[in-house]
């Protein structure tokens, strides 16, 4: 039986929607294996730092980069070619409920395992610290690769879902927060995220003048969540060429169809955002803000103004991490039983930022959580709702589009309106039916 409140909006129409695709400039990398390969062949430090039977600390963290598992395995081929005995850190900071079964299970998760990357994983939560910032910040690092004969940084670049600063998400940040394990992460973000981009620059100098740091292997990816590119970074310099990868990636995010063709980020007015799912897999945050223009922190700003999001349900990935979700205004009943708290509190926590673990209104299904967001939304042309659909944050090839919008995507360069407006259609659980093409 229905709640109560449901005939409060079971009588509300919804859009007819069609189906969009964008296309987004983009360069696709050879394989993973040549990538690798090639970035790590012209990388004259791979030479000068690499020698035989030296174990070598590979990090890998927790989320879902373009072809991972391959990436892992080419990058430790090379190593062994190279007569290195490597094995892989999970560097993840708190990830993984902040325990090392946890990591590894994440890990897993996303593909990489013992027999996938050739080499043992060696997964613990025991830090060592390696100095002290300015302000006594205790700078530490996990003990496995600390003791190791030399640390190889593996992470992609990108920008960050919580901060702006000139170094977000990549290697300087896996080497300070995600090698620095639950208690680095705890020490970095315990000032708020205001400082965090700061603080990573500073950890991360005092370990590379103080850890057995060989130098650092990044992807950057395309629009379409594509490996686009592997570069070598020596430690000379690592900070600030990371800066100009940054820039690279930024401007390959995918974004939707909103605003001035010549900004990184959508801009303008949306009256409801249905996304399909949220993850770890897809963003840090579960869905990213630098894409709905709803950051949980006040360091990150910009993206569409979106009156109402509606989020139907986590990955199964995440195994109910469903951080950040509560940046939506409406989710399904679905998505409210699946979210543990163990996972998400842990994150919140760690992070600091309490908002995160908190949940939006719970309806009972799809059609009565987006009739909801529509119900609500304050559009002053309840005939003509500003909507659009999604699959997640990540993946802005295809979307669903109401028909008010049409006129102005059919005009938009680089979009194409594949499909007529139609009405959304419904099992009889109310979930949508309107698949994504593969």
């Amino acid at each position: 039986m229905q709640p109560s409140y449901v005939r409060l909006v079971e009588n509300v129409a919804l859009p007819k929607m069609a189906l969009v695709r964008q296309t987004f400039p983009a360069v696709d990398a050879p394989s993973p294996e040549r990538a690798v390969h090639e970035a790590m062949a012209g990388a004259a430090c791979v030479a000068e730092t690499i020698r035989p039977g030296m174990s070598v600390a590979l990090t890998v963290g927790s989320r879902g980069l373009a072809a991972l598992p391959e990436l892992v395995r080419a990058i430790v081929g090379e190593l062994r070619t190279r007569g290195a005995v490597p094995f892989i850190v999970p560097a993840m900071g708190s990830h993984g409920g902040a325990t090392a079964e946890g990591q590894t299970k994440v890990l897993a998760h996303l593909g990489v395992t013992e027999a996938s990357a050739g080499c043992p994983i060696r997964s613990s939560m025991e830090t060592v610290e390696v100095g002290r910032l300015a302000n006594g910040m205790s700078v530490r690092i996990d003990k496995l690769a600390f003791e190791a004969d030399g640390i190889v940084l593996f992470n992609r670049i990108k920008p960050h879902s919580a901060f702006r600063a000139p170094n977000e998400s990549g290697l300087v940040k896996m080497l300070s927060i995600g090698l620095g394990k639950q208690s680095g992460a705890d020490n970095c973000h315990a000032w708020g995220f205001d400082y965090v981009g700061r603080f990573i620059v500073e950890m991360a100098r005092v370990k590379l003048a103080t850890c057995r740091v060989l130098f650092g292997i990044a992807t950057i990816e395309n629009a379409y969540d594509r490996l686009s590119q592997v570069v070598v970074l020596p430690t000379d310099g690592m900070i600030e060429r990371e800066r100009d990868y940054l820039a690279i990636a930024m401007a390959n995010m995918p974004r939707l169809p909103l605003g001035p063709l010549d900004q990184p980020l959508a801009s303008g007015p949306l009256d409801v955002l249905v996304v399909d799912y949220v993850g770890k897999e897809f963003s840090g945050s579960g869905m990213d803000p630098n894409i709905n223009g709803r950051p949980s922190t006040r360091a990150i700003s910009g993206g569409p103004s979106v009156s109402r999001i509606v989020v139907l349900d986590v990955t199964d990935k995440s195994e109910g991490n469903a951080n950040g979700v509560a940046r939506a205004d409406v989710i399904t009943e679905r998505l409210f039983n699946r979210f543990d708290r163990e996972a998400v509190y842990t994150n919140s926590l760690t992070s600091g930022v309490l908002i995160a673990a908190a949940l939006p209104m719970a309806m009972p299904d799809d059609r009565t959580a987006i009739q909801a967001a529509v119900k609500t939304c304050e559009s002053h042309r309840p005939d003509a709702i500003s909507m659009i659909r999604i699959p997640n944050t990540l993946h802005l090839e295809y979307l669903y589009a109401s028909e008010a919008l049409l006129p102005e995507l059919l005009s938009r360069p680089g979009v194409d309106v594949i499909g007529e407006a139609r009405a959304m259609r419904f099992d009889g659980d109310g979930r949508l039916l309107d698949p994504w093409p593969h």
